[in-house]
C-alpha cells in the first residue's frame, strides 16, 4: 500500500512521524495533507533514503540536477557533484544522465548519497533507442515501460514524466507559430520527435493508468513534467505551455484518486511579473498539488550569472507558495556542470528558498539569531549560523584583521565595536524575542 492510501486510512508511518518532527509540525497534519495529496514524501520503498516532506506548510526544498552528456561521460565527477550537493543542503537529486551506462551511474550515485534520487525515465529511454536502433525516432514504445518500471525497481523516489505532450499541444505550438527560444526540454523534443515522425499519440498520455500503476507499486512520486516550458522569457505563460499545465493539473488529480503521489512541475524562463500568476493557476488547478518550479530563469541576458537570475525568481517563487525548486548552476545555457557549479548552484537556491520561507512560513528566527550576533560580534556564531559556514571563514581568514572583534571591512571604525557595551542594559528586551 502507498503512503497516500495509508495516510487516507489514518496511518500514521514513520515517514508521516519523520517529516513531523523534521519540519517542527503536527504529524496529523501531515498526514491529512499527504493523503489530500497537498504534500508528498519521496521515498521509494526499495531504497532507503533521507525522508523529506515536499507541499503546503513545509519549508521550501531544493532539488540538485546532476549526470552525464553525450560529450562528457565521468561517473567519478558525477558522484562528487551529488556529494558535493548533500553537503550544501539539498534536499534531493536527479541524474538527469544521457551518457555511458546509465543504470550503473545511476546505482553508483544511489550509492553515495543519502537523498532521495529523481529522474526522467524518458532521457534513458529515448538513449537506448539512439544506441540500439540508431535513432530516437526508431524507440519502440514498449521500451518506455520497461524503463519506467526499471528505474522503479533500483529505488528512484520520484520521476520526472511527460505526460502533458499530446496532439492537442503539439497543434496549439503549431498555430502560436513556434517560439522565440524553441523547445528546450530534451525530454519534450525527443517526444515530439518520435510523435511527429511516427504519427502516433504520447504513450505516456494514451497510457497515463499504466504509468500512474507502475509507480504507485513502488510508492514512487509522479512528478508531471513540462516538456513545453518556456526556454525564453517572450515565451513565459504562452498557449502551449498553459495547455501542457491544464493536462498536469488534471493528471495529478486521477493520479492521486489512483493511490499515487503527484507534483506539478512549473515553467523554466519567466518574468517576475508573471511567477504568481502561474503559481496560483497551478496550485488552483491541481488541488494544492506540490509546485515544483524548474528555476525559474528572469531574464535571458546573464549566461555564467544564470545561478543569480534563477535565485531571484526562486525566491520569489518560494513566497507565493511554491513547494520544490530545481537548482540552477552558473554553467546552465554554457555546459556541463562541473563540481564547484553544483555548490554555486545549490547555495543560490538555499539562499532563494529561505528568502520564501521568510514571507511564506513566517521562518525569520534564524535571521535574528544571526543580527544580534554581529551586533556582540560573535564571529563563531555568525559562522554556525550561515548557509555556507565554509565560505564566510574562508573569506574572513584571507583578508584577517587587526582587531578580533571586527573584520577589515571597517577596521577601527567598525560600528558595533566602537558601540561595544554603550546600550547593553537596552538590548535585554530584544534578546527575549
Amino acid at each position: 500500500m502507498a503512503q497516500i492510501e495509508k495516510a487516507q486510512q489514518g496511518i500514521i508511518t514513520n515517514e508521516v512521524r519523520a517529516v513531523a518532527v523534521s519540519e517542527r509540525v503536527d504529524t496529523e497534519l501531515i498526514m491529512r495533507r499527504l493523503a489530500s495529496g497537498k504534500i508528498t514524501i519521496p521515498s521509494n520503498s526499495n531504497r532507503k533514503s533521507k525522508i523529506i516532506g515536499i507541499g503546503k506548510g513545509l519549508k521550501t526544498k531544493v532539488n540538485a540536477s546532476i549526470g552525464t552528456s553525450t560529450d562528457i561521460v565521468n561517473p567519478e565527477m558525477e558522484i562528487e557533484k551529488a556529494q558535493i550537493a548533500e553537503k550544501f543542503g539539498a534536499d534531493t537529486i536527479m541524474d538527469l544522465s544521457v551518457g555511458g551506462n546509465l543504470t550503473e551511474i545511476r546505482q553508483a550515485i544511489m550509492d553515495a548519497v543519502t537523498l532521495p534520487l529523481g529522474t526522467v525515465p524518458i532521457y534513458e529511454a529515448f538513449a537506448v533507442a539512439a544506441e540500439r536502433y540508431g535513432s530516437i525516432t526508431e524507440m519502440p514504445e514498449e521500451l518506455l515501460w520497461e524503463v519506467i518500471e526499471r528505474q522503479c525497481e533500483e529505488g528512484v523516489a520520484f520521476m520526472a514524466v511527460h505526460c502533458g505532450i499530446n496532439r492537442l499541444t503539439l497543434e496549439v505550438l503549431k498555430k502560436q507559430h513556434y517560439r522565440y527560444g524553441g523547445l528546450v526540454s530534451k525530454g519534450g523534443a525527443c517526444m515530439v520527435a518520435w510523435m511527429q515522425y511516427n504519427n502516433k499519440e504520447n504513450p505516456l498520455y494514451e497510457k497515463f493508468d499504466r504509468v500512474v500503476s507502475i509507480l504507485r507499486k513502488h510508492d514512487v512520486v509522479l512528478s508531471l513534467g513540462n516538456g513545453f516550458r518556456a526556454g525564453a522569457i517572450h515565451d513565459a505563460t504562452d498557449r502551449v505551455q498553459i495547455q501542457e499545465l491544464l493536462i498536469n493539473c488534471e493528471f495529478s488529480e486521477v493520479g492521486r484518486g489512483m493511490g499515487c503521489q503527484t507534483m506539478v512541475e512549473g515553467p523554466g524562463h519567466i518574468p517576475i511579473n508573471e511567477i504568481e500568476a502561474n503559481i496560483i493557476l497551478a496550485k488552483k488547478l491541481s488541488g494544492e498539488a506540490p509546485f515544483y518550479m524548474l528555476g525559474p530563469i528572469t531574464t535571458d541576458i546573464a549566461p555564467g550569472y544564470d545561478h543569480i537570475t534563477s535565485a531571484v525568481g526562486a525566491a520569489l517563487s518560494s513566497s507565493y507558495g511554491v513547494d520544490f525548486l530545481c537548482y540552477v548552476t552558473p554553467a546552465e545555457h554554457i555546459g556541463l556542470p562541473f563540481p564547484e557549479d553544483v555548490r554555486e548552484g545549490v547555495i543560490a537556491a538555499k539562499i532563494a528558498a529561505h528568502i520564501g520561507d521568510m514571507i511564506k512560513l513566517r521562518d525569520t528566527d534564524r535571521d535574528k539569531k544571526i543580527s544580534k550576533a554581529r551586533r556582540d560580534m560573535d564571529w563563531q556564531s555568525q559562522f554556525d549560523l550561515a548557509i555556507d559556514p565554509q565560505r564566510a571563514v574562508e573569506i574572513r581568514n584571507k583578508r584577517g584583521a587587526a582587531n578580533e572583534h571586527s573584520c577589515t571591512m571597517c577596521g577601527k571604525f567598525c560600528a558595533n565595536d566602537m558601540l561595544q557595551g554603550m546600550f547593553e542594559k537596552h538590548t535585554k528586551g530584544t534578546d527575549k524575542h
